[in-house]
This record gives C-alpha cells, sequence and structure tokens, in this order.
C-alpha cells in the first residue's frame, strides 16, 4: 500500500460549499490523491448562521476521526448520548453508528479523517427512547 507525497496549503486550496451539508463548508487536504481514496481528510468550518436540521444518519466506512479545532459541535450519537465537542475535541465514531448534529457555533471548525476518502451516508430512524 503506497501513498503519494502531499502537502496541502490553506492559501492554495480553498473551502467549497459541496459537500454532505449545506451548512457547511470543506477543504481537502489532498490525502484521497495521494491514497488513491483509501483515506480522506478535510477541514470542515461551519457556514455562519446557518443551522443543523438534527437528521439521525451513519455512513458507510470503514474509520471516521473528528478533530474539533476551533468553537464547538454537538452530537448526539446512538446509545451515547449527547457530547458537546469543542477545539481540542476529537471523537472516533465507529463504522455505521447512528447519529446527528444537533447544533454548532458559527466559528466551528474540525479535521475529519476517513477511510475510504468516500463513503454513502444513510438516512435513519432515530433510536428508540427507553
Amino acid at each position: 500500500m503506497s501513498a503519494a507525497f502531499t502537502i496541502s496549503h490553506a492559501d492554495a486550496s480553498p473551502f467549497a460549499g459541496e459537500g454532505l451539508r449545506a451548512f457547511f463548508e470543506y477543504r481537502g487536504l489532498g490525502i484521497a490523491e495521494a491514497t488513491d481514496g483509501r483515506f480522506g481528510a478535510q477541514v470542515i468550518r461551519a457556514v455562519p448562521g446557518r443551522k443543523s436540521p438534527g437528521e439521525w444518519h451513519s455512513h458507510r466506512l470503514e474509520f471516521q476521526m473528528v478533530y474539533v479545532t476551533k468553537g464547538w459541535v454537538l452530537f448526539e450519537y446512538e446509545g451515547e448520548g449527547e457530547h458537546l465537542l469543542r477545539a481540542g475535541s476529537c471523537v472516533l465514531q465507529p463504522p455505521g453508528i447512528r447519529h446527528r448534529e444537533l447544533r454548532h457555533s458559527d466559528d466551528m471548525e474540525l479535521i475529519e479523517i476517513t477511510a475510504p476518502a468516500t463513503f454513502e451516508t444513510d438516512p435513519e430512524e432515530g433510536p428508540e427512547k427507553s
């Protein structure tokens, strides 16, 4: 398994609105291209004034890690409850875990690392409340 050498500079790779969620902007870090799609890494930031609809979903992937660099984001995970992640927080989301993003600060920014780089997202029913 090989990978190409790559460097991503913020001033050379702008954020784009094309991504999974309309209330976020995304900046790819070149990892998908360097690893032939085996891994992905991107910076995700909030679009000020846009809110999450809080929809339950899951992802079909092998690995997903999120590290918050600025602001805060509130996630809810099936079987784990609500968790407020703030700058310096890191979460490993197991494959297929049902979750939703409830709220975030307007200055929220995070790094997401996944395997593979491209994956399917499935809408889900919320878990049963006990």
